[in-house]
Parts: structure tokens; C-alpha cells; sequence
């Protein structure tokens, strides 16, 4: 099995277009500590952010790193919410989701609260009191909270996301 953690970073500039460094790191095991494989891939002119309309932006950079890979993964972890509420709105990965015929699952891994996010399932690792705020879809939410929860790391972040969350920042080293 492989999983595909995705993340995006953008560049903000005054006087330049906004740049996006999509970044995706392999694993074939939910505990696994290092990757199978790496991929990044700078895009250039991204789309401003729009209030409320975030997969406008992040979706065509994930999807461009998406195509780096050998062959699609068996799932995909992102960096914020599948769903926005209580699976009325989507969010990025319910839109991923949906790009990829829902053929794959997409679980989100968010660092903070959404206003309307009262559906999250609050994931505490590491003996931190600060949860993570988890949400899926294509997979049961208690497979994808346990799936997460298994991730290698002692700290509140798994360290394979730390890791994409760091070549998404233009980070190289492990």
C-alpha cells in the first residue's frame, strides 16, 4: 500500500506572482519513519487566495504533483479539512476527492480549528493538548483517525507530515 502526504506552500510577494512549492512525500506503511520516495514541483503565477474558495488555489498544485508519481497512491493524506461542515461543504480533499473519480481515499490532517468545524474528529498524539482536527473521506473517519494516530513521531505532528510540511517550504534537508 502506498500513501501520498501532500502538502503546499506558497511564496507572497509585492512586486512578483505568488509561487507554490507542491510537495508529496511515499510511504508504504502507515508507521513507516522515513519515505519511499519524494517528489516537489515549484509552480509559478498560482491563483490568489480567495476567502472561502482555498481549493481553488491548492487543488491544481496538488494535482500537478500528483503526476510525478510512478503510479497513484492507495490514499491520500492532506494538510487541512475534507469537509468544511458536516459534509455540506467540501473542503480541499472532498474536492481531491472528487478529481480523482473517488476512487481514492482522502484524509485530512488539520493543525487548527475551522469555525464551522464542529464535525472534526480532535486526534490529541503525543500527549499534547492541542488536538489535531481529522476528517475523511472514501474511508471510515474511526480507520482514518487510527491510521493517523499510528503515524511515526512522538510529538502531536506526525513526522512524515512535518516532513512534506518542510519541502512544501522550499526545506530540502531531513
Amino acid at each position: 500500500m502506498t500513501i501520498a502526504c501532500i502538502d503546499v506552500g506558497y511564496t507572497e510577494s509585492e512586486s512578483k506572482p505568488t509561487t507554490a512549492i507542491a510537495a508529496c512525500v511515499v510511504i508504504n506503511d502507515w508507521r513507516d519513519s522515513h519515505s519511499a520516495s519524494e517528489y516537489t514541483l515549484r509552480i509559478r503565477n498560482v491563483r490568489d487566495y480567495e476567502p472561502g474558495q482555498f481549493y481553488r488555489r491548492e487543488l491544481p498544485c496538488i494535482e500537478a504533483v500528483l503526476t510525478k508519481l510512478p503510479q497513484l497512491p492507495r490514499c491520500i493524506v492532506v494538510d487541512g479539512y475534507v469537509w468544511l461542515d458536516d459534509e455540506d461543504h467540501p473542503g480541499l480533499g472532498a474536492y481531491l476527492y472528487r478529481f480523482l473519480n473517488e476512487c481514492i481515499p482522502v484524509i485530512g490532517v488539520a493543525k487548527n480549528p475551522f469555525k464551522h468545524s464542529t464535525h472534526a474528529t480532535h486526534l490529541r498524539r503525543g500527549g499534547s493538548a492541542r488536538p489535531l482536527y481529522i476528517t475523511a473521506v472514501g474511508i471510515p473517519i474511526a480507520q482514518a483517525v487510527h491510521n493517523i494516530a499510528a503515524m511515526h513521531g512522538p510529538h502531536r505532528f506526525p513526522s512524515i507530515l512535518r516532513r512534506v510540511d518542510r519541502l512544501s517550504r522550499g526545506e530540502q534537508t531531513s
